[in-house]
């Protein structure tokens, strides 16, 4: 859409002023729609606005609105130079000195009335201006309760309350801010990974540049100990870099001359020279970083609930202060003053405040560490869905193994050594592109054996068979026992190639035209974490199965090592989705873990699709709802883990929330609750709900 921008924001302080700033850009006559984000503190515009217009409608809270892709920043104020802080500090010294006036002249002396009026004034300016600019439109939210209760407090003589609630609801607002401020934090830190200029060779000079600036197929140097600053592939030099930024794995890999790498992440140790293959815009950190973002916006089922329920509380509220300020005067011939009073702490204890960031602030909080621990979670929905999990379902080939075969038995006979075989057959095998010579020319590499001391003509493929190949005069022969059907196999070496098949492993045997010297066998080696993985996931109660394609004996291999519940091998991708849907019937709420593309009808049908996002990334971000940057099926229970901690977190900030404005009301009747008192459990009730929330950073891996 040519007419949509996007802005950050500093200084939006709470949700309700979130809210109120959306609603006055979409009054700005040149805006079609706006779209507050919350959790990232980002304003999305479909229109036209200046950004003196937006600022404008943020001045209530203090907004100042950046451009998404401006460099330039607004430098974050000390907590305690804040404007709304210094207020509330002088609102606090007036209301000490009414204070301790009262105690020598008595709380209706002018004095100490002015002292209190001065505290009112200074600490709930800006509440007052944005208070009763909502009630002038008939917009009753919690500033709109507040100023109600604190001109009325003034209004039946309580100056002392009225200060006191003043104070107290500037101190709740910072302590918000700060917990918000401390919650995306974790997404802030990813951002500012991402380096602002780049060394870009140009010739014969080395040009420094902004990163915006870059294009593709530039090339850039990377030193030792500075961030790379685009993705791009390695064509000069080595060295080891920590991929944290992307992946959350603390340990350096090597990267070496046609290895990818990204930007935000470390060089430690050698010079790099980068080809760029995408824009910074379009790098992987920005993709993590823009869906993380999104991820924060988008709205779980128990924040649902809370916005729904919200727009009949405040109402609600209003009607029973009303009540209660009215109708015991009118029909028991009771005090006013008193029962106004009373209906006064009704406003207050009935501030939404702690319902309204219930739920928000934990999956902000939840989402931001889950990204600082390589796991992208795109939405409160999945993070509360993982939280319910009853079965967890994994792809074979590259999610339960590495995903690339690998040499992991040799037998040799006939006099021949296993280093002999190996050696011979990788000689064969280097003019073969199969999957199965490449791993067997890789064994040899790793034995430092030199393929070159064979002298090998006459290489033919054998299709479906095998290969042939004169090795230094003689014909040989490697592939599948078929291969060597036609000869008399001894029975030592048949017992051996039945073992291996049966343990799920492709064998490739090796001779001549008169016998046969070796067996070899190959398979996709399994994760060394799987089994353990699969063990903690069965401590907390969830099923787990394996859906392939592969054959059974492989299969049921590699899913008895693993531990599986069930194994289902020899699926096409629509059987693979028939069974999603089946064990979804039966056991409620199923995820399915794969590579995030050829099993895309099976993560689509699943509650949650969880991708191994370090091969192919950009189609894994695409394709999964969480998405396992490092590959690290150790992160499953973390979020598994994270998840069901955050349900939890949300279900006793809202019954908490709840119970208390429950208790409270009922406290305020008798008469048994202040007005001072109420703001202080109103605060009370919303400090808990944020601190609570903030538990969640520091929910750690089950390693």
């Amino acid at each position: 859409m040519d007419n949509k921008q996007v802005y950050r924001l500093q200084g939006l302080s709470c949700a309700n002023c979130a809210a109120t700033f959306e609603k006055n850009v979409r009054a700005i006559d040149t805006v079609e729609e706006a779209y507050v984000n919350f959790g990232a503190a980002k304003l999305t515009v479909v229109g036209k606005a200046t950004i003196d217009q937006l600022e404008k409608a943020g001045a209530f809270d203090g907004i100042h609105v950046i451009p998404e892709h401006e460099q330039k920043e607004v430098p974050p104020v000390p907590f305690w130079r804040k404007r709304a802080n210094v207020l509330a500090t002088i609102s606090a010294i007036f209301l000490m000195i009414g204070s301790l006036l009262s105690f020598m002249k008595g709380e209706q002396h002018g004095l100490v009335i002015g002292m209190f009026a001065v505290a009112i004034v200074i600490g709930g300016y800006d509440l007052f201006r944005s208070g009763l600019a909502n009630l002038g439109r008939l917009q009753f939210d919690m500033k709109t309760l507040m100023t109600i209760a604190i001109i009325g407090a003034a209004l039946i003589g309580e100056w002392k309350e009225g200060a006191v609630v003043v104070f107290l609801f500037a101190v709740s607002e910072a302590l918000e801010r700060y917990s918000m401020e401390r919650a995306r934090r974790s997404i802030q830190q990813v951002m500012d990974l991402a380096p602002k200029t780049a060394l870009v060779k140009r010739g014969t000079r080395i040009e420094e540049v902004g990163v915006e600036e870059l294009q593709i197929d530039d090339v850039i140097v990377v030193k030792p100990g500075q961030k790379i600053a685009a993705d791009g592939i390695v064509v000069s030099g080595a060295s080891s870099v920590n991929e944290a930024a992307i992946t959350g794995e603390s340990m350096p890999v090597h990267k070496a001359t046609g290895d990818e790498v990204y930007a935000g992440t470390l060089n430690e140790e050698g010079a790099l020279e980068v080809r760029v293959t995408k824009q910074v815009a379009d790098s992987t950190i920005a993709k993590i970083i823009h869906l993380v973002e999104e991820a924060q916006a988008e709205k779980a089922p128990a924040q649902q609930f809370v916005d729904r329920f919200a727009r009949y509380y405040t109402p609600a509220i209003m009607a029973i202060a009303m009540f209660v300020a009215i109708v015991p005067p009118i029909l028991f011939s009771e005090d006013w003053k008193l029962w106004i009073y009373r209906g006064l702490a009704v406003l207050v204890v009935g501030c939404p405040c702690a319902l309204v960031i219930s739920t928000p602030v934990a999956i902000v909080t939840a989402i931001g560490r889950a990204a600082r621990q390589g796991v992208l979670i795109k939405g409160g929905v999945y993070l509360e869905t993982l939280g319910r999990l009853r079965a967890i379902a994994f792809d074979k080939t590259g999610t339960l193994t590495k995903g690339t075969p690998a040499v992991t038995d040799i037998h040799a006979f006939s006099g021949w050594s296993e280093k002999e075989v190996l050696h011979l057959l990788a000689s064969i095998e280097q003019y073969s592109q199969h999957p199965l010579a490449k791993a067997i020319v890789h064994k040899a590499t790793e034995h430092c054996l030199p393929l070159a001391d064979f002298h090998v003509s006459d290489f033919r493929s054998l299709t479906g068979k095998g290969v042939t190949a004169v090795v230094n005069g003689t014909t040989y022969y490697a592939g599948s026992p078929l291969l060597f059907a036609s000869k008399e196999m001894p029975e030592e070496i048949t017992d051996v190639i039945h073992t291996l098949q049966q343990a799920g492993k492709t064998v490739v045997v090796v001779g001549d035209d008169k016998q046969i010297f070796g067996v070899i066998a190959i398979s996709d080696e399994m994760r060394s974490e799987a089994a353990t993985v699969v063990n903690k996931l069965h401590m907390v109660g969830i099923r787990t199965m394996m859906v392939t394609g592969d054959n059974e004996a492989t299969a049921n291999a590699i899913g008895k090592k693993a531990g599986m519940t069930d194994v289902l091998a020899q699926l096409l991708p629509e059987e693979k989705l028939r069974i999603i849907k089946e064990r979804k019937q039966q056991y409620g709420h199923i995820a399915m873990v794969g590579d995030g593309v050829n099993d895309a009808p099976a993560l689509a049908a699943a509650d949650v699709g969880i991708a191994m996002g370090k091969n192919g990334t950009d189609a894994a971000l695409e394709t999964a709802d969480v998405v396992l940057m490092a590959d690290d099926l150790e992160q499953l229970p973390f979020v598994i883990r994270l998840s069901r901690q955050t349900v939890r977190i949300i279900q006793q900030n809202i019954t908490f929330a709840f119970l208390l404005k429950l208790l409270a009301l009922i406290l305020i009747v008798p008469g048994w609750l202040t007005l001072w008192m109420a703001i202080f459990a109103d605060m009370g009730a919303t400090l808990i709900v944020l601190f609570n929330s903030l538990r969640l950073l520091r929910v750690s891996s089950l390693r």
